[in-house]
């Protein structure tokens, strides 16, 4: 029998403001007599719906916020932290969702922030660097510890995430969605290194919305729902369906689901088109109700392409017709007001403005289609907004909330919200269920077929091959900025082959 070294009882956290402390006079529980354990040198999956609570507990272990009601005990004794930096000194390191970097640092500094290496009276730069590309090879990443962390692509600034918390001396490792931006390759780095920290004795925390990755290094699966603690299950015993409807509360249906008909016109067309100077020329259309998945291995060219597209990235040569008309070197905002709509794979920095209500982030980018000759009818504003949070299903307070205040996944759905307002005719989704669980994952394809059927054609760029081969019509795929196949044939759509065109 392990030893338990961490243990939450009863823990209960009202909704709180931006320090962590209950709103006055609230009764909204975030967190309801929740109970959670640690067992030494093991993997305990966290797992529930977005805004079921996963986030809001792990904040707690990791010092960010304090908990209302219940207590924590570390190797048996009750004890709270002041802070991340104490939860850090007791030897719990914490993987944000969220990435916590500095955008103008480089990668060794990002790493030994606040710990920087000295000699006599400087800082110490070629150790750090040496140490920081020693950790880096150790892990299997070949990063240069000398780049600016802006320059990094956003599955690379996770791997740094990692490498960062894992230079600490930790027991206990809080991982939330640590996979959201890796590939296949740097998801079996991640494993085999988290194999390794349980022989050594350490401790994971493990969220996840990806359930195939449960079995292959859960030890237990705890679930949260709606704040509440619902059961934990030893990965013998896992079940999908049985952990679906824990979740849930009920059984999901079937997960891709296509009622829309491709039409004929050709909405989107891109002739020629270089990402950058030394790649290939990129040929490709989308159709009236079509929906074509982007795939590829991060690093591919598809961000970039949907960029170049929307306006908001140069590009080299080439072509990019919309409705038959060339659009190519018009500004986002002209795009938009034609129907032209890119949602970002990064919510934090390019979907949402977090210091502002759930309100003010849906309705900012149809203000001017909505109030074209008046000024903004602020009732009127509300009513729309609410009724994105009735159709997708947003877990908020009210339409005032603060969207930082929300789970990763109810804040990817507010991006949806704020996207589908403006009638889209053409959408690009870079990554649209990244950080979303599985249920809502669900709630999304069904609107992206809604759409379809509505006529919007759909480019959606995707890491996920089921995401990819269960909502497409056809299928593009990506490799070292250009286009490497094209699938029409769905009894072709195979991960096995559409791996082996990015290969």
């Amino acid at each position: 029998m392990k030893k338990t070294i961490l243990e939450m009882n009863a823990i209960t956290k009202f909704i709180f403001d931006e320090h962590g402390q209950p709103l006055r006079g609230t009764t909204v529980k975030i967190l309801e007599d929740v109970h959670f354990d640690v067992k030494e040198a093991e993997v305990h999956v966290l797992v529930g719906e977005n805004g079921a609570g996963k986030s809001t507990l792990m904040k707690i272990i990791g010092g960010i916020i304090p908990a209302d009601e219940g207590e924590m005990l570390l190797d048996g004794e009750v004890i709270t932290f002041a802070g991340p930096r104490e939860s850090l000194a007791h030897g719990i390191g914490f993987i944000h969702q969220e990435l916590n970097l500095c955008l103008n640092l480089d990668v060794a500094q990002n790493i030994f922030l606040g710990r920087e290496r000295q000699k006599k009276l400087f800082i110490d730069k070629a150790s750090m660097y040496t140490e920081a590309r020693e950790m880096l090879l150790r892990l299997g990443f070949d990063i240069d510890p000398k780049t600016m962390v802006r320059d990094l692509s956003t599955a690379q600034q996770q791997i740094v995430e990692i490498v960062k918390v894992l230079s600490y001396d930790c027991r206990i490792i809080i991982m939330d969605e640590p996979t959201a931006s890796l590939t296949k390759s740097e998801i079996d780095k991640l494993f085999a290194i988290i194999h390794d920290l349980r022989r050594n004795g350490i401790s994971i925390i493990y969220i996840s919305h990806r359930f195939e990755e449960l079995k292959e290094i859960g030890d237990r699966i705890t679930v949260l729902r709606d704040g509440r603690y619902i059961g934990t299950v030893d990965i013998e015993d896992f079940d999908y369906d049985k952990i679906i409807s824990m979740m849930v509360g009920r059984k999901l249906g079937a997960m891709f689901q296509s009622s829309h008909q491709v039409q004929d016109e050709v909405v989107l067309e891109v002739k020629g088109l270089r990402i950058s100077r030394n790649t290939e020329p990129i040929n490709l259309y989308v159709r009236s109700g079509e929906v074509v998945g982007l795939s590829g291995l991060v690093g591919a060219g598809r961000t970039e392409l949907g960029k170049s597209i929307f306006g908001s990235r140069t590009y080299y040569g080439g072509e990019i017709l919309y409705m038959g008309e060339e659009i190519g070197g018009l500004h986002p905002s002209n795009l938009i007001e034609k129907g032209v709509i890119y949602l970002s794979e990064d919510r934090k920095l390019e979907g949402l403005v977090l210091d502002m209500s759930l309100k003010d982030n849906i309705t900012m980018a149809s203000l001017k289609r909505m109030y074209p000759k008046t000024k903004i009818d602020f009732k009127r504003e509300e009513v729309v907004a609410q009724e994105s949070i009735d159709k997708l299903n947003i877990v908020a307070n009210s339409v005032e909330q603060i969207c930082n205040t929300l789970s990763g996944g109810n804040q990817q759905k507010v991006v949806v919200a704020k996207w589908l307002l403006t009638n889209p005719k053409l959408l690009i989704l870079d990554e649209p269920t990244r950080g979303i669980d599985v249920n809502a994952k669900s709630e999304i394809y069904k609107i992206i077929d809604q759409l379809a059927s509505q006529g919007v054609a759909i480019l959606m760029i995707s890491s996920e091959l089921p995401e990819i081969i269960g909502m497409s019509d056809r299928i593009y795929v990506m490799k070292r900025g250009a286009i490497a196949a094209e699938l029409t044939d769905k009894r072709e759509f195979i991960q096995e082959k559409i791996l082996s065109h990015t290969l």
